[in-house]
């Protein structure tokens, strides 16, 4: 009964909006505003005859590979940022400088040096995420108890086990934070990434459907896109409540 409660409240606000939209378009003679009754329409002929795997695949396969490099260098980065307070203080002005300029400024600089192949659009995905995977995990390590530490000195544990069971157990509400905020930023920019010199995904297949003036066809492909956002998110949720159950199983008993 529980279960079946979360799930109408999450569905209700996004079927009451797909409802209005639908009565509300329904009589609509706009060009760049059709019925979203045509617009559904047009999903099974433009993108389930081919386009999922020529475009939504390759979409897919590059944010995956810019995310996990994202994490992969903001996780032990930002953990041995954190630990340090020299080492903080020292990269901190640094960070602050590259994380205001936004990814898309760099598009342009990035294809001098990667070309414009799916290269670039992995390195525009990861310089966009890492930032708040790093900066939330230098927050994370920060957030550990003095007294944890000297624990764990005290009786000896190796730093294997101090790695596994202090710092990365106790920063992981932290880097789960920055991890959830830079999958919402590599869902836009890879859709960014693929509106210069791209010749497939889901960015410029989109593009392409608004040049030629394929309206309906452009709005399918933003509902696929949110889809795509929305189901990532549920994604996320799942491994997340995997992961941090006993963080949430503390705070339940608090």
């Amino acid at each position: 009964m529980r279960f079946i409660r979360s799930i109408a409240i999450v569905t209700i606000l996004p079927a009451g909006l797909v409802t209005a939209w639908w009565f509300v378009s329904l009589g609509s003679d706009n060009f760049f505003w059709p019925p979203l009754r045509d617009i559904l329409g047009t999903v099974p002929s433009t993108w389930l005859e081919g386009r999922l795997q020529a475009d939504v695949g390759p979409s897919l396969l590059r944010l995956a590979v810019g995310y996990l490099l994202a994490l992969l260098i903001g996780v032990p980065t930002g953990l041995a940022i954190g630990l340090s307070t020299p080492l903080r203080q020292y990269c901190e002005p640094v960070f602050e400088f590259l994380r205001s300029i936004p990814p898309p400024v760099l598009v342009p600089v990035i294809i001098l040096f990667a070309g414009i192949g799916d290269t670039m659009k992995v390195v525009v995905i990861a310089f966009g995420c890492v930032w708040p995977i790093l900066l939330n995990s230098v927050e994370g390590a920060r957030a550990i108890d003095e007294v944890l530490h000297d624990t764990t000195r005290i009786y000896r544990l190796s730093p294997v086990s101090r790695f596994r069971h202090l710092l990365l157990r106790g920063a992981s509400p932290h880097i789960v934070t920055g991890a959830r905020q830079a999958l919402s930023i590599a869902v836009i920019l890879v859709v960014i990434s693929e509106m210069f010199a791209a010749s497939n995904g889901l960015g410029f297949t989109i593009v392409q459907f608004q040049r030629s003036f394929a309206i309906p066809q452009m709005w399918s492909g933003i509902l696929l896109l949110g889809a795509i956002g929305v189901t990532l998110a549920f994604v996320f949720r799942l491994v997340e409540n995997r992961v941090l159950a006993w963080y949430f199983g503390l705070r339940r008993k608090q």
